[in-house]
């Protein structure tokens, strides 16, 4: 064994015999520790059952492998497109969180396959760092940091269509919950008013905790535009992000409980920069954010865990997370992110017939004789189409059978 491979120390009853049974076989890293761990764990164990252990392991693996010409990919397809018949076409299910609606089901396997830039109902899951993970109050303080707040959130509204003014009277405690770094409400009002000025375009005046303005001349349409501007405006947080939902939880990695923040609407490099947020453990449904803040093996594994979670909620988690994966290679295997359909994986076949078996049938096979394209029919949809065999499995063996001399001339 190389440095880099020595055992860790916690694997202190493995002799050099086991060591080397073990490691004489092309079991991948991982097993191999496991079957440390197992021996570990039974100290008692003879050469014979150790022997054992290992055999039986190696046939596993050997077992899970796959074959030489096996047609993965259309293994795959019918391993999830199968039990993909079985999901609900029920848009909306409250995943865990009663107030906060995320799609599942079948809805949500499209979104996933088609890459759709924006999903039905993004959402983040926002992990907290040591800090504020178990102070309820702190936790409440990056809510206010995410949670858009607009002014019906801040006061009472009111317009006076005599005066051609609008009022609003801002509540003291409401600002002093949402703005906790500050010792005078004055102070927010004041930020409050210049925000008012500079997003309406219009001169305020204010009394305290009281802003009016009006438009510059007296139109009781403009007035009521006004007003439905004034609706719009987000005074702090994050525009996109419309409900923030905290959830105390235990988590599997961390000993006590602590508070997860759930939101409705996503905006996740914004939320990445916000003191308090742990950025190691914080995700949302939305594989294009990830892929632009993260990276594209990030937005590898999202596809596989939204998957994965959306066939488990219906009772489907037995598909292997392997048929996941190769979808999940697929998509992101050229930097960027594919969907499965004519705009991209299925539409980029350099096959024809592949292409047309999947939509628009005629215009490919129009676009293709334009162009002069030629099928070499190296795939399995495009054998199966003019009834050839198929290149995979025994269907890409050439056997001939003859004298051994004949063989040797009709190698030459």
């Amino acid at each position: 064994m190389t440095d880099a491979e020595a055992l860790p120390e916690s694997f202190e009853h493995i002799d050099e015999a086991t060591e080397q049974l073990v490691e004489d076989t092309e079991l991948p890293r991982r097993l191999k520790d496991r079957i440390y761990g197992a021996i570990e764990e039974n100290e008692g164990a003879t050469e014979a059952e150790i022997e054992e252990i290992v055999k039986a392991v190696v046939a596993r693996y050997d077992d899970t492998r796959v074959d030489a010409l096996d047609p993965v990919g259309t293994v795959s397809a019918q391993s999830i497109g199968e039990p993909g018949t079985q999901l609900t076409m029920n848009t909306f299910h409250f995943a865990g969180v009663a107030e906060i609606d995320v799609t599942q089901g079948l809805p949500r396997l499209i979104e996933l396959v088609d890459a759709r830039k924006t999903p039905d109902t993004p959402t983040m899951t926002v992990h907290l760092d040591e800090e504020h993970a178990t102070d309820r109050d702190k936790a409440r303080e990056v809510v206010w940091q995410i949670e858009a707040t607009k002014i019906l959130a801040l006061g009472d509204v009111s317009t006076n269509v005599a005066d051609m003014q609008v009022t609003i009277d801002l509540n003291e405690e409401t600002l002093q919950k949402r703005w906790p770094t500050y010792d005078d409400v004055g102070e927010i009002a004041e930020e409050i008013q210049d925000k008012i000025e500079s997003e309406l375009k219009v001169a305020t005046k204010r009394k305290g905790t009281t802003v009016a303005f009006g438009p510059e001349q007296p139109s009781y349409r403009e007035l009521l535009q006004l007003v439905e501007e004034l609706r719009e405006v987000v005074f702090k947080g994050i525009e996109e992000v419309s409900r923030v939902v905290i959830r105390k939880e235990e988590l599997d990695d961390r000993e006590e409980e602590e508070f997860v923040l759930y939101t409705e609407g996503s905006a996740f490099g914004d939320v990445l920069e916000i003191e308090g947020v742990d950025t190691t453990r914080s995700t949302c449904n939305n594989i294009h954010e990830i892929h632009q803040e993260l990276g594209i093996e990030a937005a590898r594994e999202t596809i596989i865990n939204e998957t994965h979670e959306t066939l488990a909620e219906q009772g489907l988690d037995d598909v292997n997370v392997r048929h996941l994966m190769l979808v999940a290679d697929i998509m992101t295997n050229r930097g960027t992110i594919e969907s499965i359909g004519r705009h991209g994986i299925s539409g980029s076949k350099e096959s024809v017939l592949a292409r047309a078996a999947f939509e628009v049938t005629v215009n490919h096979l129009l676009d293709a004789a334009v162009h002069g394209e030629v099928d070499d029919l190296d795939g399995v949809i495009e054998n199966v189409i003019v009834g050839k065999p198929v290149s995979i499995g025994t269907g890409d063996v050439d056997l001939r059978m003859g004298s051994g001399s004949a063989m040797k001339s009709a190698d030459d």
